[in-house]
């Protein structure tokens, strides 16, 4: 598939900010560079004063997402994109505590696909990971950085951020200031006309929308490149007379089918959702992320998220932000809705997510390699021997919270693929083994 990326840049972000049901066609198998060859310490990427041509990775140049150049640019955004800052306020940042456990590079899993043995440390190579850290039992046991990533550095969180607008919106709910049995027309009366004016709060959170709305992204003709258009920051093309910004495209969205019947993941759901807290609260979700947790949970730094034309954020895939500080966010979910010994949301936000979604809603989605899951309030719940559930994004950003365990982990990744399901097999199995382990330990202590 080509894509005319030098006449709509974003294009490519927003194509691989999206869970894409197919393959990344940048990264073949057969020509990839390994996590240490594409490194890009290694490559040189924006080197030198000023960079070689070769090595530049900016505007107007706009394959900033293709593969090997992903592994700089996820660490860059706000040099490539318009940002609004995600303040964490003037206070101190509430440091962590610290137990590194060695033993957590030798732990072995076995791969569901191929049936072999791995270690942990083998899984980060194989997983182009950029950063990691496990929490457990509140101290940090594990954090690792690699490529473009050091612990002063921010990353793309991807679709992480839909998980966070989706604790956003149960906060409000918590609060009794937002209604998910309302009609979004009775919450955003510019959207009655569509489809999403006919369908709950509810089914925005958990995406059983029935959307007239195609992410084939193999077909020039396909929705998400309407979408795409609308959502650019840049100038537009001369002659362009379609929507501008994320809210203007969401009132061109038609109906098809029933909602509540199916979960179907289209990222124009969390921007809808996104517009719901915005109107609630009378804040852009930059600014709410920042009051209601940011500047509550002892961060360490500001984030920062992209915005469309009009200044909106990208609720659906926006954030970039620090590993320490997202680790944050797991503990505050782990301990619900408690950090540093202060309750910022109402335990019930945390339990209205974990009680997950509709099973056989899900199932029709056909997500293999989440058999058995549901998705509630944006957050993927999967509902395995340890009640672990997740915040996902492609490329390989996890935060992953396993409450039995009392154990978080925290990923960022520049996987060449932007298919979660083609690392699943190296991952979860994974951060099960290592759940294992350190309830193991506390056994033996």
């Amino acid at each position: 598939m080509a894509l005319n990326t030098a006449a709509h840049p974003y294009l490519l972000l927003i194509f691989l900010l999206t869970f894409c049901p197919v393959e990344n066609t940048w990264a073949k198998q057969e020509e990839r560079l390994t996590a240490e060859d594409s490194d890009p310490r290694v490559l040189k990427w924006m080197m030198g004063s000023p960079p070689p041509e070769d090595k530049l990775i900016m505007q107007p140049q706009s394959n900033y997402f293709g593969f090997p150049k992903l592994r700089w640019s996820v660490c860059h955004i706000r040099e490539l994109l318009p940002t609004k800052q995600v303040s964490r306020g003037l206070g101190n940042p509430h440091p962590f505590k610290y137990e590194i456990d060695p033993g957590i590079d030798s732990i072995q899993f076995r791969t569901p696909n191929e049936n072999k043995e791995m270690s942990w440390r083998e899984s980060l190579s194989a997983n182009y990971t950029d950063g990691i850290l496990i929490l457990h039992r509140d101290k940090v046991v594990y954090e690792e950085y690699f490529g473009c990533l050091n612990e002063l550095g921010k990353h793309a969180a991807m679709s992480m951020t839909k998980s966070i607008t989706g604790l956003l919106a149960e906060i409000l709910i918590a609060e009794g200031k937002l209604d998910d049995t309302k009609l979004v027309s009775s919450v955003v009366p510019e959207l009655t006309a569509s489809a999403f004016g006919s369908a709950t709060v509810r089914q925005v959170m958990d995406m059983t929308t029935a959307l007239n709305y195609s992410e084939d992204y193999s077909n020039p003709e396909a929705d998400i490149w309407r979408y795409s258009k609308a959502a650019s920051p840049l100038p537009k093309n001369i002659g362009y007379s379609g929507p501008d910004g994320y809210y203007q495209y969401l009132q061109t969205v038609n109906k098809s089918g029933e909602h509540g019947h199916a979960f179907g993941y289209k990222t124009i759901n969390t921007d809808a959702l996104g517009w719901i807290i915005s109107r609630i609260s009378q804040r852009s979700i930059s600014d709410l992320l920042s009051e209601k947790i940011w500047r509550r949970i002892g961060a360490e730094q500001d984030a920062y998220m992209t915005v469309d034309g009009r200044g909106v954020p990208f609720a659906g895939g926006g954030l970039s932000a620090s590993l320490r500080d997202l680790a944050r966010l797991g503990l505050l979910m782990l301990n619900k809705g408690v950090i540093n010994g202060e309750r910022i949301f109402s335990e019930s936000v945390v339990e209205q997510i974990i009680r997950g979604g509709d099973k056989a809603a899900f199932a029709k989605a056909g997500y293999s390699s989440l058999n058995g899951g549901s998705y509630r309030s944006m957050w993927w719940v999967l509902h395995n021997k340890h009640n672990a559930y997740t915040a996902r994004g492609v490329h390989g950003q996890t935060i992953y919270i396993d409450p039995t365990a009392e154990m978080v982990i925290v990923r960022f990744a520049s996987y060449p693929e932007a298919k979660n399901a083609n690392i699943d097999p190296t991952s979860l199995p994974a951060y099960q083994a290592v759940a294992e382990y350190l309830l193991n330990k506390d056994v033996q202590q």
